[in-house]
């Protein structure tokens, strides 16, 4: 099933990216990971993930392999921000049921634990910091995963993963195969794919 979400993943990415062309044209500087978001309905409930979207800018493999693999992207932190600059957050209007564990309606923090073949997602209550301050991370926030502190864990739970025959340029978090039930947080770059699946808390 997840195969062929990848699929209509790649087809979606490729109609965003055209999408996106006209208004990139005329902008001044640009971060080097923009902004980014993805959000779904399910009944009345929003839930929404903002997060930065890195490049690969040539690069291949960025993943790394063997013990290495996903020290490049945690750059020196515990975790992987899933993303760049800020911390991932995702928010929920419904309670949601992740790896067993309910996550109540709140905002979070989104990590992921990078082991080849075996993510873990991890959701957070822990603060951060919307521009960096060394004072507020003594004060324990985060800044992307740093300063990340397991103690604020809600859930950890494992995600289903892939390595995929094409690579994607820019990281991308989206919603997939969302029903009234729930659904899944995929979480795609280069040639990897990590895939959350959530429900929705009776």
């Amino acid at each position: 099933m997840y195969r062929q979400t990848a699929c209509r993943v790649l087809i979606l990415c490729f109609c965003i990216a055209a999408i996106g062309l006209a208004p990139a044209a005329g902008q001044g500087d640009r971060p080097a990971s923009p902004e980014g978001a993805a959000s779904t309905q399910i009944g009345d409930a929003w839930i929404d993930i903002t997060y930065s979207r890195p490049i690969l800018r040539g690069r291949n493999g960025v993943f790394g392999s063997g013990e290495e693999y996903g020290q490049a992207l945690n750059a020196g932190g515990p975790l992987w921000r899933a993303g760049a600059n800020v911390t991932t957050r995702i928010k929920t209007e419904a309670d949601l049921m992740i790896g067993g564990t309910t996550v109540p309606a709140g905002e979070y923090s989104f990590f992921i634990e990078l082991k080849e073949g075996a993510w873990t997602a991890i959701i957070s209550r822990q603060g951060y910091m919307e521009a960096f301050d060394r004072a507020k991370m003594e004060e324990g926030l985060t800044w992307g995963a740093y300063g990340y502190n397991p103690e604020h864990d809600v859930v950890r739970a494992p995600m289903m993963t892939s390595t995929e025959e094409f690579s994607l340029d820019q990281m991308t978090i989206l919603f997939s195969d969302v029903s009234d039930a729930g659904g899944a947080i995929v979480v795609m770059w280069d040639n990897q794919m990590g895939v959350l699946p959530f429900g929705v808390a009776q």
